[in-house]
């Protein structure tokens, strides 16, 4: 492993060292996702996308898919033997109901140059209560589910601010970003698990219980807490 980062920064001239490329992979094990653009990111987002074939052979033993997504300008990291791990039932509802959001603005057009969508409060409580029959969480358990939903790189808080991406005025105090790899992270697998939680509620009107969402295993899913 060594000597592949090592024959990775010659190939650099210079521009970089091994320790760079080691970094790169434990941020994009533990991440997940890194996006080019996240400033913080962009370093390790070039290293991956420009030596995919190093990453890829490098993680491959560990059974995790490197891939690269050059259009929207992020890399990922996908375990093929991955559970939910430690998630709550809040944040794996909170989850798959982003996912739904992030489909419907697809279909629609509503996504920005970065191919993220926006939903605010409203949108996001009423698309939470059709999906699952219930409310959504009080603000500080939402933003408490979204830290976590931060880390695994598939949405984020956007405090409402007058020259921001909510209208001023509008009583939100935040928006959430979902973004892109979000449909990597929870692929169609996901969508047919909502599919069918929305066709629950609708046929019994009765909300999701939590033994019912810990029951039924989220087959794509690869995030963990």
């Amino acid at each position: 492993m060594n000597q592949i980062w090592a024959n990775a920064a010659a190939r650099t001239n210079g521009e970089s060292v091994p320790e760079d490329f080691e970094i790169a992979a434990y941020r994009l094990i533990t991440e997940q996702v890194l996006y080019y653009a996240d400033r913080a990111s962009r370093v390790a987002y070039w290293l991956i996308e420009r030596h995919e074939r190093d990453f890829r052979q490098v993680l491959e033993p560990f059974g995790v898919d490197v891939q690269v997504n050059r259009q929207l300008q992020y890399v990922y990291a996908l375990p093929r033997h991955a559970k939910m791990g430690t998630a709550t039932v809040g944040q794996t509802l909170l989850a798959l109901v982003l996912r739904g959001l992030y489909d419907d603005a697809a279909r629609s057009g509503n996504l920005n140059d970065n191919g993220e969508a926006s939903c605010d409060l409203v949108e996001l409580a009423e698309k939470y209560r059709l999906a699952t029959g219930r409310d959504l969480p009080m603000r500080g358990e939402l933003e408490a589910s979204l830290r976590v939903l931060r880390r695994w790189g598939i949405a984020r808080k956007e405090e409402v601010s007058s020259d921001g991406g909510a209208e001023e005025g509008s009583g939100q105090p935040f928006v959430v970003t979902i973004r892109p790899a979000i449909a990597d992270v929870l692929g169609e697998a996901a969508l047919q698990r909502l599919a069918h939680w929305n066709d629950h509620v609708r046929a019994h009107g009765t909300a999701l219980s939590d033994e019912q969402v810990a029951e039924d295993p989220a087959g794509e899913t690869h995030v963990e807490s």
